[in-house]
């Protein structure tokens, strides 16, 4: 009777360290799949499927103005930059090259957003990077402000369609998210390209 009882108490023991495991491991789970919640919106203030904020114009390292009102039925991205991001850098001549020219003449527009330094210094940045896609100017990174929590970093891309929906956001320089906006940049310019063949 006494060894019935001890193996029914270690049986029950051992069931509840199971359970106890079991929970554990799914609450880590939880934890795990829900990002924090400053890491959710990684700084930014819009969301895909957002129209895109209009309300501003640029104006170009070339002295050319624009704005994303003027550029409606266009792909359009922005880049958010800065001379002194070394993120930045490493990430532009990807976008120089399979975004700029390999999109440009297919209804899409990259535009860079430099935050908040001068003409000159913007100048010199874009010659220094050898790209060909314009980079505007954004003092007191208002434009930046418009998107992005202006305690938050740069070396970010908003991909803006046609109708001015955010369709796709990035954040640093990640080879696969960078793989997939080409991919989001690739479907809506073939898109783009079927309708204008109708």
């Amino acid at each position: 009777m006494k060894t019935l009882s001890k193996i029914t108490y270690t049986l029950g023991f051992a069931v509840m360290l199971l359970v106890a495991n079991i929970t554990r491991a799914q609450q880590n789970n939880v934890t795990a799949a829900t990002p924090a919640p400053a890491d959710a919106d990684r700084g930014y203030l819009v969301q895909v499927g957002d129209q895109a904020p209009d309300n501003f114009e640029l104006v170009l390292q070339n002295g050319q103005k624009t704005s994303l009102k003027q550029l409606r039925g266009k792909i359009v991205v922005l880049q958010f930059t800065a001379s002194w991001c070394s993120v930045c850098r490493k990430e532009m001549p990807h976008l120089e090259a399979d975004v700029w020219k390999a999109y440009q003449n297919k209804n899409v527009v990259l535009i860079g957003v430099d935050r908040d330094e001068p003409l000159e210094k913007v100048q010199k940045f874009h010659q220094d990077m050898q790209i060909t896609y314009p980079l505007a100017l954004d003092p007191g990174a208002d434009i930046f402000g418009r998107f992005a929590n202006k305690k938050s970093g740069v070396t970010r891309n908003v991909v803006i369609d046609p109708s001015g929906k955010i369709v796709y956001l990035t954040r640093l320089y990640d080879e696969k998210e960078f793989g997939q906006m080409v991919q989001v940049i690739d479907r809506l310019a073939s898109q783009s390209s079927v309708k204008a063949s109708l």
